[in-house]
């Protein structure tokens, strides 16, 4: 469910960096097993946000197989860290073959269970974050991690505009509805059923709201893969 056209999706591709063996090996993973990964174009950007933000240590609230930090993880000094998290025992080993692979295995550290015990038991600073797991949770991952990102660092959210159980138009309007409650109750009456925002839409709109009226951040959104929010500590 990407948010840019297959012909822009080429165009960003042929511009952007360009995919190892081993990117490649993950990407046709993912295509063969239908598993949701953030894709080139945001593995890329995310590579980039590590290099501006010289990143020195990132964390990963959910980490799948490993493909988002595998991008991040060629960024790193060869005394970084990058903390990758993940419930499924299968999965996270896979991903300790994939960054072993690209010769990143001793930058990582790999934690098995709930992403939200695991930042508790870490320090900060991390330079920069990533939030992937449960949409409803995204705005409990910002409040334990922001505490530890220092001026200058970032946080990246995935599934900003759309994902599998995200209702476009029903975020659009929690999001960037300046309508009457009364054109809304009138848009409503029109529909066969009125929009309820699912836990999945409601948890990116709450999370949303809630880095855009944090200002010791600022807060872009981003139409790449299924749209990210990116979120940059300024005080």
């Amino acid at each position: 469910m990407d948010v840019l056209t297959d012909e822009i999706v080429r165009f960003v591709r042929a511009v952007g960096p360009k995919q190892d063996d081993t990117l490649r090996e993950m990407d046709e993973f993912a295509h063969a097993e239908g598993f949701p990964h953030v894709g080139p174009e945001v593995g890329a950007f995310l590579r980039f946000v590590a290099r501006l933000s010289d990143a020195e240590r990132i964390f990963e609230f959910g980490s799948g197989y490993g493909y988002s930090a595998y991008w991040f993880a060629d960024a790193l000094p060869d005394d970084g860290e990058i903390v990758l998290t993940e419930v499924d025992e299968d999965e996270l080993e896979l991903a300790r073959t994939y960054m072993a692979e690209g010769g990143y295995d001793d930058r990582a550290r790999y934690e098995l269970g709930d992403a939200m015990a695991t930042v508790d038991r870490y320090d900060g600073p991390f330079d920069v974050v990533l939030i992937d797991h449960q949409k409803h949770r995204y705005v409990d991952a910002f409040e334990a991690v922001r505490p530890k990102v220092p001026v200058g660092g970032v946080i990246v959210a995935d599934n900003a505009i759309t994902a599998a159980p995200i209702q476009f138009e029903t975020l659009l309007e929690l999001v960037a509805d300046d309508s009457s409650d009364e054109q809304r109750e009138r848009r409503n009456a029109k529909r066969d059923e009125p929009l309820e925002p699912n836990e999945h839409t409601r948890g990116i709109a709450d999370y949303l709201e809630r880095v855009s009226a944090d200002r010791a951040f600022e807060t872009i959104v981003l139409p790449l893969g299924e749209g990210i929010a990116v979120s940059y500590r300024v005080e």
